[in-house]
């Protein structure tokens, strides 16, 4: 049976993977501007993906109509505050809810599952980002100015069970990433919305988080250019690779993923989560974020080997 999927946030240049992709699976995109009559939109919608941001303003009237619908909300957000928000305000909502089914958030989250996967506990959670380069988007730089205001300017570090705010410069080190990337400069306490999904269901008193100093600095310059297509899908010559290290006691297992174009993996992540809802498959209500939904190595899996390579190491 077709499934027709509200998409808000459309003609963003997320959102437009985010079409691509439901379309390539069979499904029918249902585009949503903004100053859509959310209620008439979601209608005759199976499910609602809201790639509208930000998200500190549309997530909570979205999930609300979702609701009035009853049917699955889906986001892609790297707001930290707004996963934080999303958990407290509809924890028990009546529908299956998921923030940050995106590169932020969803890939580490799903990472980390399976790297903790064999441990009773966990002592110590590492994600640590290398981009080959960084062209952010005006809607990233629109979400990331919303999310600087809310902490007053404030970075964050997750340390003693909880995300709690630092001044000053962040920590400055190296981390040695597999090959070929290999040890790179990184800048610490670079907190993404992993941070905020996975001590939803994960309990580890820690999580250090790393990213290449080089996108650092790209993500900094206020003259540093949007995403470039170099292929007919829209996707950029940007590569990155994710490394999630867990530690139990003496105990480490690491899960690394690679692939093309954060803003376009997105696409795949998001899509693959809708459907497996749809189906039945980690559909449980409330919120909950992709590692707590689903078997993490599995779904990766499944999104084939042109969209991520994923390696597993102890």
């Amino acid at each position: 049976m077709n499934k027709r999927i509200a998409v808000l946030g459309a003609a963003g240049h997320t959102g437009r993977f985010v079409v691509a992709e439901l379309e390539r699976r069979g499904l029918t995109p249902i585009p949503c501007g903004r100053g859509t009559d959310l209620d008439a939109a979601l209608r005759d919608a199976d499910a609602v993906i809201n790639v509208a941001g930000p998200f500190h303003t549309t997530a909570a009237p979205a999930i609300e109509a979702a609701i009035r619908a009853k049917i699955p909300y889906l986001d892609v957000t790297a707001e930290v505050e707004v996963v934080g928000d999303t958990v407290a305000a509809f924890g028990a909502a009546g529908i299956p809810i998921v923030p940050a089914a995106a590169f932020y958030g969803g890939l580490g989250d799903l990472l980390a599952t399976a790297a903790t996967s064999p441990f009773a506990a966990v002592d110590e959670l590492t994600i640590a980002y290398a981009l080959s380069s960084w062209h952010p988007t005006s809607g990233t730089r629109r979400t990331g100015k919303v999310s600087a205001a809310r902490r007053d300017g404030n970075r964050l570090a997750f340390v003693g069970h909880r995300l709690r705010p630092r001044v000053g410069e962040a920590p400055r080190a190296e981390w040695d990433f597999p090959a070929p990337i290999g040890r790179r400069a990184v800048v610490g306490e670079f907190v993404t919305a992993d941070s905020a999904v996975i001590p939803t269901h994960i309990g580890t008193p820690v999580i250090h988080s790393f990213m290449t100093a080089n996108a650092v600095a790209d993500l900094r310059d206020p003259d540093a250019p949007e995403p470039v297509a170099v292929d007919e899908s829209g996707r950029s010559a940007q590569t990155f690779l994710v490394e999630v290290v867990a530690r139990s006691g003496d105990q480490e297992r690491r899960v690394t993923a690679s692939g093309r174009d954060i803003y376009a993996i997105t696409a795949p992540l998001v899509a693959e989560a809708t459907v497996r809802i749809l189906a039945g498959e980690g559909a449980t209500t409330g919120v909950a974020g992709l590692g707590a939904r689903f078997d993490p190595l599995d779904f990766l899996a499944a999104l084939g080997p042109d969209a991520l390579t994923v390696t597993e190491s102890r």
